[in-house]
């Protein structure tokens, strides 16, 4: 946004908590509420589908909710195409809302067709009206999750494997200081960069390598020539990141973002001898039982329904997704039978050591027995919810799960 844009957001959402993060669009959302006010008016609008996707929901809607607007109809999600020779296009939302007598029952679009229902939440979804706010740490009794290392580097640490290997041909000194480095496109297509770890080099060692120190003085004037304060400070300690994640052992990786035509977001584990960026999610003292929930139907679904996008892509929020995410309460037979159907999809992922991530959740190419081990995982993970043989459809397990939340986040 522009300098006037943020104005406008600022002056028309004014006193309006955490309002900044909101789209231009939702200008538009919060006149039409004010133009209702005292009258029967209704109104439409076509907009970006972020509007009803990530913390804009509980942002925008629960207040608007609470001023007595509903939603009346709506479409989800489409990909509206650009007329131009570019062929842009973008992902929009239709809602029609207003204060006047609430209709029953309500009309939801999908994909064109239809569905009549009691209540469009600000989801869009059939559902009560549950909004799911930024949350620091996890609703229930699980694993904290972070983001994985951020460097602020200026690209000085990281290389291709080539460039890596001719560095090492000029300074062999520096080989055992390399590591692979996986952030979400590197992870989810099997292609590491390579990160000159140098945090625990000592200042001896560090001087013994002259085109090693050479980057750590590029990094330290990079930090120093920043207009942030805090990035100033960072070089008074060059070889070092800003954020720092590195778990010892096995954790379990989550990328930040994945294409939505993947029914699962593709998760996997890796250990200390790799580093992880920011743009995947780390999750450390993870158990097969967290993999097996994790990449669930279940799961899923929630991240679909709650998370933000990237165009269409999903984007995946430890704050909104994970940490809103009600976990089940499982009984010891659910708990085995769950860590043994996640074993399972690891298992048909090994039939194919030569396949990428990307590969196998490719719906096109993905392999019976991972399709088959997924199936069987989702069964598992439904039974420990008590969803399995209730439920028959993705907004159907959302609305149950809303209503969880709504229960575990009453008191709270």
């Amino acid at each position: 946004m522009s300098k006037e844009q943020k104005s406008d957001v600022e002056n028309i959402f004014h006193g309006w908590k955490n309002s900044g993060n909101l789209d231009y669009v939702s200008c538009w959302y919060k006149k039409a509420a004010d133009y209702m006010t005292d009258n029967k008016v209704r109104s439409a609008l076509v907009s970006t589908n972020s509007i009803c996707q990530g913390d804009s929901v509980a942002i925008l809607w629960k207040p608007l909710f609470e001023a007595g607007v509903h939603i009346d109809f709506a479409h989800r999600t489409f990909r509206w195409d650009s007329e131009s020779t570019s062929k842009a296009h973008v992902h929009c939302v239709i809602v029609g809302f207003s204060k006047a007598e609430n209709k029953k029952p309500r009309q939801l679009f999908t994909s064109g067709q239809v569905n009549l229902v009691e209540n469009i939440n600000g989801y869009l979804i059939e559902a009560d009206n549950v909004f799911v706010e930024s949350r620091n740490k996890p609703l229930c009794d699980v694993p904290q999750i972070g983001i994985g290392n951020k460097p602020i580097d200026g690209g000085n640490y990281l290389f291709t494997k080539e460039e890596m290997e001719d560095f090492i041909k000029s300074e062999p000194k520096t080989e055992e200081y390399f590591k692979p480095w996986f952030g979400a496109v590197e992870f989810i297509n099997r292609k590491p960069r390579y990160c000159l770890w140098l945090g625990e080099c000592s200042p001896a060692e560090l001087r013994k390598m002259p085109q090693a120190r050479k980057r750590v003085e590029a990094v330290r004037e990079l930090r120093l020539a920043s207009k942030s304060p805090g990035t100033q400070k960072l070089a008074d300690k060059p070889t070092r990141f800003h954020v720092e994640n590195m778990p010892k052992g096995s954790y379990i990786v989550i990328p930040e973002v994945s294409s939505e035509r993947r029914r699962y977001v593709p998760m996997g584990y890796m250990d200390d001898s790799v580093i992880c960026s920011n743009k995947v999610r780390l999750m450390p003292s993870a158990t097969m039982y967290h993999f097996g929930i994790l990449n669930s139907n279940v799961h899923m679904s929630w991240m679909r329904v709650v998370c933000g996008r990237l165009k269409s892509d999903y984007d995946y929020s430890i704050k909104i997704v994970y940490n809103n995410f009600p976990w089940p309460t499982p009984t010891d037979k659910d708990r085995a039978a769950i860590e043994k159907t996640a074993q399972a999809i690891l298992d048909a992922r090994a039939l194919y050591p030569d396949s990428s991530l990307a590969d196998l959740y490719d719906p096109v190419t993905m392999p019976p027995e991972l399709i088959k081990a997924h199936r069987a995982n989702d069964k598992a993970v439904m039974q420990a919810y008590g969803f399995w043989g209730k439920l028959n459809s993705e907004s159907e397990c959302v609305a149950e799960l809303m209503k969880m939340y709504e229960s575990l986040t009453a008191d709270k």
